[in-house]
């Protein structure tokens, strides 16, 4: 077996990482049979098979996984090297890649953010939205280095930096009759059966953890509109058409605003969801990650007890 050869692996991990051999041509700005080559190349010289050919893409062997985690751990430890040295010389340059769940966003650009970038003004920084499945997977695979998501599940792949218990609510217009029902008190989930709701699509967080109390009681929500967006789901109940369910931080904004009002509930499942803050377990944060992690920790309302 030959030593890997990392331009080649390049080739692979484009190829696993969009799907295709074709979208890593794209990327790379190669032909396609250039990718193909490569990858032979490397499995040749490796004596293994990295990557099995489907109808619609490929897909990752067990060995090829291997050596995408070597590559993976080799990008790591050269932006913390080169990190390392920057602080040396008494700089405070890089760029840091969050992943983040929709329903961060607000609690992120009130004032944690824009106060770290105060600080430290030649740090960029790149925000991608996502679901949690997909916040998970970008962080996994080192597209992100810190991920914010509501209810993640098991995931060994993932360590969790900060951990906020935060319920879900129910979210409604100020004068929505369940208002003045609830008074100070919580609503159980039957009482809600009799409106209208919008919910998060499958992949978010708060739609998972709605799905398991659903097992649980048997009975299903029927939402009359579902959404891949956030920002609907509040227009939603700020129109008056129904309610939606969600945590408490995710409309803070709107509260202060009197515009939205939220209503506990009263289930153990509904009053268990967590927000997280992750990394990829076993990546060694660079300087200027690991100190917006520790300030996203402080700052964020989403990572302070609810109550």
């Amino acid at each position: 077996m030959k030593a890997i050869n990392e331009k080649r692996v390049a080739y692979l991990y484009e190829a696993v990482t969009l799907g295709t051999v074709r979208a890593a041509a794209d990327k790379l700005n190669v032909a396609p049979s250039a990718v193909s080559r490569q990858i032979a190349l490397l499995e040749d010289e490796l004596a293994m098979t990295l990557i099995e050919r489907h109808r619609k893409g490929v897909t990752v062997t067990e060995a090829g996984e291997l050596v995408l985690r070597y590559y993976r751990e080799s990008l790591a430890n050269e932006e913390d090297c080169v990190a390392k040295l920057q602080a040396l010389k008494g700089l405070q340059l890089g760029h840091i890649q969050l992943a983040v769940g929709e329903g961060f966003v607000g609690d992120l650009m009130a004032g944690p953010l824009p106060e770290f970038q105060r600080h430290y003004p030649q740090i960029t920084v790149g925000i991608t939205t996502a679901g949690s499945n997909e916040v998970v997977r970008m962080v996994e695979s080192d597209e992100a280095h810190i991920g914010l998501l509501f209810q993640p599940g098991n995931h060994p792949g993932i360590r969790s930096q900060a951990v906020s218990r935060q319920p879900t609510c129910v979210i409604v217009h100020p004068e929505h009759e369940l208002v003045a029902v609830a008074g100070q008190g919580a609503v159980s989930l039957e009482q809600l059966l009799d409106y209208p709701v919008a919910l998060p699509e499958s992949h978010f967080g708060v739609r998972q953890l709605l799905a398991m109390v659903e097992f649980r009681e048997q009975f299903r929500f029927t939402p009359v509109m579902t959404s891949n967006s956030i920002a609907v789901l509040k227009h939603f109940v700020r129109a008056d058409m129904g309610i939606t369910l969600l945590p408490e931080f995710v409309v803070a904004a709107e509260i202060a605003d009197q515009q939205l009002v939220t209503i506990p509930v009263d289930h153990n499942l509904l009053a268990s969801g967590e927000a997280h803050m992750i990394t990829r377990l076993g990546r060694h944060l660079s300087a200027g990650p690991h100190k917006l992690l520790q300030h996203l920790t402080a700052w964020m309302r989403a990572f302070r007890p609810a109550g």
